[in-house]
């Protein structure tokens, strides 16, 4: 599979347009019986883990999964959710699970499922989810942000920056990721439109302007010394120049890695800090490179290379006891040390 075809790929599986559902009901999950050759799902797009210490995996098509370290229990539409494909995951301070959707949010008390779509004034695919460090809970979707008010989402307009060499991958103006770094700024990166820092009196925009790789930024991360790393992607507009890749902002400037094969005119999806400091970076046909002090290291080794070939790394996820999950477009992995191990259903419940 080329590049453009995974690319456009991951896309699609992310952000597909989807009818906007509305929905409240009462969980009626249920452990399901397990096939020791199946995986947990084709495509684990997101991955948390709860104050209590579960799992929680964001499918595609399979709703939302749950590890409680003994089962696996699936959460679907039939248990109330409102939509099968779960492509954010945050819990708040209540220890309520919410889920971001093609459909909307639904939040999990642990009973019930209470959604909020177009009807509460969240509309648009691919939602994106972020609890900041208040308690506020911010959607990003391809419609834009929003912002909960308690009750409803209410639309938050982020100004546009002026762009010379204007180029999308889905949506102009699409929110991909959101982050909160160490101060309390928030930072979304758009479509089209590169990144936004909102320190809640100002916006400040980063594009390729500035040193972004392109201006489709997909991931964002801060690492151990306060610097911030961007994942940016390609467009699949062929009137549009090859972009995408790695980059990184000091504070003063933006370092990109045109040195290191797939850190630039590449897809770089996600970027993720672990408890080390490393920073891991998904990048699209090439590997996971690991960033540790000065020095990145490319792991490619895996123990299945039919699905591993084109590295869709589309989550990433260290838990409490040190163990890396990798969600794949093929599956959940975990990283050994050296190679990413895959984990099916039945692997998972004998650890």
């Amino acid at each position: 599979m080329s590049r453009y075809a995974l690319a456009s790929m991951i896309c699609l599986l992310f952000f597909s347009f989807g009818s906007a559902l509305s929905c409240k009901g009462q969980s009626k999950a249920a452990s399901i019986s397990i096939d020791s050759t199946a995986q947990i799902s084709e495509y684990i797009v997101e991955i948390l883990e709860d104050r209590k210490g579960n799992l929680w995996f964001g499918t595609v098509s399979d709703g939302a999964v749950r590890f409680d370290g003994k089962s696996l229990t699936y959460f679907t539409t039939s248990d109330g959710l409102c939509d099968n494909t779960v492509v954010s995951m945050a819990e708040d301070k209540a220890g309520n699970i919410w889920f971001g959707t093609h459909a909307g949010v639904s939040m999990f008390d642990g009973k019930t499922f209470t959604s909020y779509t177009e009807s509460k004034g969240l509309h648009g695919p691919g939602c994106n989810l972020l609890i900041d460090r208040n308690g506020i809970i911010w959607a990003g979707t391809n419609d834009g942000l929003f912002r909960f008010d308690g009750s409803s989402f209410v639309e938050f307009k982020l100004p546009d920056p002026e762009i010379t060499d204007p180029s999308y991958k889905w949506v102009r103006g699409k929110i991909w990721c959101i982050m909160e770094d160490s101060h309390g700024n928030l930072w979304f990166g758009r479509d089209g439109y590169g990144a936004c820092k909102y320190d809640e009196e100002s916006y400040t925009h980063f594009t390729t302007k500035d040193g972004l790789c392109s201006n489709n930024v997909a991931s964002i991360a801060e690492d151990d010394r306060g610097h911030i790393w961007f994942g940016s992607i390609t467009s699949d507009f062929p009137e549009f120049k090859k972009e995408g890749g790695l980059s990184r902002y000091d504070g003063n400037t933006i370092r990109k890695f045109p040195e290191l094969e797939g850190l630039i005119q590449n897809d770089i999806y996600t970027v993720y800090k672990d408890k080390s400091g490393s920073i891991w970076v998904g990048a699209v046909n090439f590997g996971a490179y690991r960033f540790h002090g000065d020095k990145f290291t490319l792991v490619t080794e895996a123990d299945r290379n039919d699905i591993i070939y084109s590295f869709g790394i589309q989550s990433i996820l260290e838990d409490r006891k040190g163990t890396l999950w990798f969600g794949f477009s093929g599956g959940l992995f975990r990283f050994d040390g050296r190679s990413f191990v895959n984990t099916t259903r039945d692997g998972l419940l004998k650890r």
